[in-house]
């Protein structure tokens, strides 16, 4: 059973004493501490002759006791007066919270150090691709070794788990492409070109953009969570000791999986909004529902396909890399698991809409405007 340190109060006035009994460690006086603290008056004396055992917790409350009230303390043994005096010389001089520098500091140390992590990131992002393209090659070399269950499973995750909420998305958006859009050609007299608007739209741009930022909330966060409680609970650590390369197993069917679905979520992207586009039209516009769908075939070109197709597979490579990057730098605690998902999810996002920023551009120089 554990012993309470115990203190006994004596004496009136000026003359009163102070009996502490018991230990004077930190598991023990504790019970003490606010009630020696709520003491009022002054004492004369501190008698420690009852107690048992001393640490420095215990020397150091001594010392406050004995400072605080100009006490002097008899009974200390050899170790209690060896502590104390310790206690006594070490003196801290530096403030509780240091002195904040200047906006002229700050701002460019911050700015410094976004600057520095963003490298630093950089370096590891890089890294950790090379990791991933080393695995994809020894699978080559030994095809045996590719987890095709695990590729079929992240395939199902990523893609078909998430064609309704994507097919729902997409509709809405070929809507107000096609309620807008007719809204300022009307002022024209060329409501007719709503059809090309949506189509080319859909096709070249907002399918497979709309897609990935969707993938990127739902999957690339599901791949930093999943990973990161994996790196919290060392089970990764674990599929080390027994031989099981995490990124073959992890990794690379996740890469895998988000590549692959990713241009066949955005070509049904695409056609779902021309959908709902056309459903629009054949209310608002007086344009009929297969009139709409037979003209965009005359209307979208060949190479708006092509262009949607292209983009994107890199949009899923960027978003599982940053997903599973993300996931596997998890360190410490539960709390940067949220830190890191959120992470996953905003830098996808970000190089996603950089990247289809780049294509547009590339695009247009070669003459797939």
């Amino acid at each position: 059973m554990r012993e309470w340190a115990e203190f006994t109060l004596e004496g009136e006035g000026d003359s009163r004493v102070l009996a502490l009994t018991g230990p004077l460690v930190v598991s023990s006086i504790g019970k003490i501490d606010v009630p020696l603290r709520e003491i009022d008056g002054k004492i004369d004396r501190v008698d420690v002759t009852g107690v048992t055992d001393i640490d420095t917790v215990g020397a150091w409350t001594l010392w406050r006791l004995s400072r605080d009230n100009d006490a002097r303390i008899d009974g200390c043994s050899e170790k209690a007066q060896r502590l104390i005096d310790a206690v006594k010389e070490s003196k801290g001089e530096g403030g509780v919270r240091p002195e904040r520098a200047g906006v002229i500091e700050r701002v460019p140390e911050a700015v410094g150090d976004l600057v520095v992590g963003w490298g630093h990131g950089s370096v590891g992002v890089l890294g950790f691709l090379g990791a991933t393209l080393v695995a994809i090659g020894n699978l080559i070399r030994r095809p045996s070794r590719f987890r095709s269950k695990a590729f079929v499973r992240q395939a199902e995750l990523v893609g078909v788990s998430a064609l309704g909420i994507i097919g729902l998305m997409s509709f809405l958006i070929g809507i107000v492409i096609a309620q807008q859009g007719a809204v300022q050609l009307k002022q024209f007299g060329a409501e007719i070109y709503t059809i090309n608007l949506t189509g080319r739209l859909s096709m070249r741009e907002l399918g497979v953009l709309m897609t990935a930022i969707m993938v990127a909330g739902r999957s690339g966060s599901a791949f930093a969570a999943q990973l990161g409680t994996m790196k919290l609970t060392e089970e990764i650590d674990a599929m080390r000791t027994i031989g099981v390369a995490p990124v073959e197993a992890l990794i690379v069917p996740r890469m895998m999986a988000a590549v692959v679905m990713m241009p066949l979520l955005g070509f049904y992207a695409a056609v779902m909004a021309i959908i709902g586009g056309a459903f629009l039209a054949n209310f608002s516009l007086g344009i009929p529902f297969f009139t709409f769908l037979s003209r965009i075939q005359e209307v979208v070109p060949i190479t708006d396909v092509w262009v949607g197709l292209i983009k994107a597979p890199v949009f899923g490579l960027i978003i599982a890399l940053a997903g599973c990057y993300q996931g596997m730098q998890v360190e410490g605690n539960a709390e940067e698991v949220g830190l890191r998902t959120t992470l996953a999810v905003v830098q996808a996002i970000f190089m996603v809409i950089v990247l289809d920023a780049f294509f547009a551009v590339f695009f247009s120089n070669v003459g797939w405007a």
